[in-house]
């Protein structure tokens, strides 16, 4: 079975932009749109990604997962109703609301799902700033004074990244992304986020958009100061029970496989050019769905990419 790709869902956002197009030389929907997201793979009841090349061309990435999720995905992913991940490709030109995802022992109760997610840092303008987790000395009351005050952004931890760099952003911890970054996200396939704090600013149809304190103040992990971007352990950038994340190195016509070849996993070119076995080239900022027993790609060029997989 030759790899699979699918046309990406763009997703209008006040804080978006055009970087997609200039970076990854993609043909945006409408022009002068800001585009803030670009959902690669996702199996969302109404964001179905659908297959764009190929036999399987214009079938939608749930009726694969329902269909042929044995011969496609591999085994162990029986109890799991809908593809378990969400991949995106985020452009910020300017800063995400202040927001929290819930943990898994307390999403249903609020309503929503648990989400726990990965950013790699795909571009960085000089500066540019990632907000992740509570300043030294903030406690939850001073937190909900902040709340009060509309000072939230004087609260919360700020780093600096560099293209690159990566980060694990567990439910529960507090988090924003600054202007000036391109982001490949890998996440649980989730779309629950609590905004506690939006820069006091209108949304696209010039009224401020929902806050979500009450949700926010319940989910947040207090006890969460000043992390760092994360030093990889290896090859590795992030593991957990959702996802698992390498990044490695490939030097002109390395072949490509998955790690285990009963399962499937994704592959984001960061750099360079890989080959697939059906005669196509894929490049920065492609993102690729190789099957298990899939036939290996091979790297036409020095080339680093993300593998994504999902633990046993």
């Amino acid at each position: 079975m030759h790899v699979i790709t699918f046309k990406p869902l763009y997703m209008e956002r006040v804080w978006g932009g055009r970087e997609l197009e200039k970076i990854f030389e993609r043909e945006l929907p409408a022009a002068g749109t800001p585009y803030g997201e670009a959902w690669e793979m996702s199996d969302r009841p109404a964001e179905q990604s659908i297959v764009n090349h190929g036999p399987l061309k214009g079938t939608s990435l749930n009726e694969l997962w329902q269909n042929s999720r044995e011969e496609i995905f591999g085994s162990g992913f029986e109890d799991s109703p809908r593809f378990p991940l969400l991949i995106k490709i985020l452009d910020a030109r300017d800063k995400l609301s202040i927001q929290v995802h819930p943990p898994a022992e307390i999403a249903s109760e609020l309503g929503g799902e648990a989400k726990t997610e990965m950013w790699y840092i795909a571009d960085a303008l000089p500066g540019a700033q990632l907000y992740v987790g509570l300043k030294a000395g903030i406690t939850k009351a001073d937190f909900q004074d902040a709340i009060e005050k509309g000072s939230v952004d004087q609260a919360v931890h700020s780093i600096t990244p560099q293209r690159g760099d990566s980060i694990f952003i567990p439910s529960g911890r507090l988090h924003a992304i600054g202007a000036g970054l391109v982001i490949y996200e890998i996440q649980q396939n989730s779309d629950t986020t609590y905004r506690v704090f939006d820069w006091n600013r209108m949304g696209l149809d010039g009224v401020p958009r929902d806050l979500h304190v009450e949700q926010s103040i319940r989910c947040i992990d207090f006890s969460d100061v000043e992390p760092g971007m994360d030093e990889p352990n290896g090859n590795t950038l992030a593991t957990c029970p959702y996802f698992h994340v390498d990044r490695l190195n490939l030097s002109t016509g390395t072949m490509l496989g998955n790690p285990d070849q009963e399962r499937f996993s994704i592959i984001t070119v960061v750099s360079g050019e890989l080959e697939s076995s059906d005669g196509r080239t894929h490049q920065e900022g492609d993102m690729l769905l190789l099957p298990r027993a899939s036939q290996a790609l091979r790297a036409a060029a020095d080339s680093i990419v993300l593998q994504t997989t999902i633990p046993r």
